[in-house]
This record gives C-alpha cells, sequence and structure tokens, in this order.
C-alpha cells in the first residue's frame, strides 16, 4: 500500500532563457493570473498535440 495516492509526477527542468524574455513572461503570468510553470505545461501539451507545431 501506497503512502501517498500515485498522481500526476513533477520534476526540475534547467534550461538557460533570455532574462528579457524571462522578465517579461514572468510579469505576464503574474498579469493574467497564472503560474509559469502551468503556462510552460499547457504549452508542452499543446505542443505535443499539435505534432510539433508551434503555431
Amino acid at each position: 500500500m501506497a503512502a501517498t495516492p500515485k498522481g500526476a509526477q513533477k520534476f526540475k527542468i534547467d534550461y538557460n532563457i533570455d532574462r528579457g524574455v524571462y522578465d517579461e513572461f514572468i510579469r505576464q503570468c503574474g498579469r493574467k493570473g497564472f503560474t509559469p510553470n502551468i503556462v510552460v505545461e499547457r504549452l508542452m501539451k499543446k505542443y505535443n498535440e499539435s505534432q510539433g507545431q508551434l503555431l
């Protein structure tokens, strides 16, 4: 028997991102009321569902 229920496993990613782009991204997330990790997860999911198309 597991001590905690199974759920989505999370892991930390590490990428080099331009500071200005990152700062603007964080500001926009805050204005819209999203946390950055949710935005990135949704973008990754959309990218995977569209078979690698960005636009």
